[in-house]
Formats: structure tokens, sequence, C-alpha cells
């Protein structure tokens, strides 16, 4: 294949998806390396500039990387973030990943007005704060902060949460059963505290999950979860639309 003159979309734009049909069919894989910018000059006949442009696009996109002095590589594909009402451990391991997790903080707080509201319960009640760090095959992936009424888990101090999914301990020694959730997700920058988490560049662009569980109706948990943008993606199946909407 080769760039097509007549073709309206930029240059560098056609050359990204050359590109990935190349390193696809050629099988590479994360970590190979992939032609030096003169190389691809010189095959597909662009100027440095544009194949520059190119690259520069694949590693903003988290497809490539650059090791200085020594060359540009695959990277590791980004892992489709979950939309359904899921435990981070049960999410990587469908993944066929190892889930894990770090403690970070954990303390019984007073609720603060927008905790509260967001757990429908009055501000000052007690909850369960609980911060830990979660991997997948040992890679920092995600900071979660969770937010529980501790009323409605008498003892969960006494819990070991290192290793463990919160969601199968509210399950199984609570009998507590998640069966809803909301979630909304945004665009963020990484501040100093979890850029040191997720060994990230302080600045670096993260995605923003704020969760609410439910049980019988009943919000259990309110989350927020910072989770690395350079591995993470977002799917979403669009159904077909109804006639008149």
């Amino acid at each position: 294949m080769s760039i097509d003159a007549s073709n309206p979309l930029p240059k560098y734009v056609q050359l990204r998806d050359l590109l990935l049909d190349w390193i696809t069919s050629a099988g590479l894989g994360v970590d190979d390396m992939v032609p030096s910018e003169r190389e691809l000059s010189a095959t597909y006949g662009l100027s440095r500039m544009t194949v520059r442009q190119t690259i520069d696009l694949l590693v903003a996109e988290g497809r490539l990387y650059r090791v200085p002095g020594k060359g540009t590589f695959v990277a590791r594909p980004k892992i489709e973030m979950s939309l359904v009402l899921a435990s981070f451990s049960e999410d990587m391991r469908a993944r066929g990943f190892e889930p894990g997790a770090r403690e970070l903080i954990r303390q019984v707080i007073p609720a603060s007005g927008h905790t509260a509201r967001m757990l429908d319960i009055a501000p000052g009640t007690l909850v369960h704060h609980i911060e830990r760090m979660r991997t997948a095959d040992d890679e920092p992936m995600a900071v979660e902060r969770s937010n529980i009424p501790a009323a409605m888990v008498p003892g969960l101090e006494d819990h070991d949460l290192a290793e463990r999914s919160l969601y199968e301990v509210l399950e199984n020694e609570f009998d507590i059963l998640l069966d809803s959730g909301e979630q909304t997700i945004e665009a963020g920058i990484c501040d100093s505290a979890d850029s040191r988490l997720l060994g990230l560049p302080a600045g670096s662009p993260v995605l923003v999950m704020q969760r609410r569980s439910f049980a019988k109706g009943q919000c259990v948990e309110l989350a927020l979860s910072t989770y690395r943008a350079d591995r993470y993606q977002l799917h979403s199946r669009l159904d077909p639309r109804r006639h008149g909407d």
C-alpha cells in the first residue's frame, strides 16, 4: 500500500493507517521496534516532518512509544474500560490479567456534604474511606477512592482488602449484592500525588470515573477513581436508532 495523492485525507493520517495495518500484518508485538523516521520517509516518499507528525500522533494515542537514542516501539494495547457494573478484579480477570491492590488509606471519617448527598445520608455520618492502588499483572492502572456508610458494613475494617475485591467482600461477608449503578467518566489531569502512584509525569492525561453503586435501590458506595489514559480506552455498543427518535 502507498500514499494516495488524490485521497482527501492528510498524508500523515494515511500513513497512520498504513503503519497500523503493517504492524498487524507483520505480526509485531509489544516492545517490537518499528522502522525509523528516515526509513519510513524513504519507503513512502514523504518528508521527515510528515513522518514525525504521524509518529507523534501514534505516540499520543498510546499505540507507539519512543526510547531516546534507541528508537520507536509498539506499545501495549489499551484496556477497554468496562461500562457495566463489575469490580476491577472481575474486569481484569475477564481480560486475562491478574488483578492486584495495594492499600493506601483506610479510615472511618464523617461524610462531607458532597459525599453525604451522593450516598443519600446525613452530612457527618460515618463512612469507610478506602484508597487503593489497583494493578493488572503488577502494572499500576488506577487509584480508587471508595466511600461506604459505616452502618452498612460493621466490622469492615477487620477485612483485608489488599488482594481482594471489595465487591466480593460486600457480597460474601455482609450479604450486600450490588445490582445497579451509575457512573460518569471524564478527561482529567493527573495531580502530583496520583502521578507518583501511577508512574506518570505530573499533568499527564487521565480518565476520572465517579461511580455510585446500589443494592436494592440503596446507594452503598461512592467511588472516585483515576485511571491511566495511556492504558485505557472506552468502548460502547451503539444500538440501532428506533423509528421516530
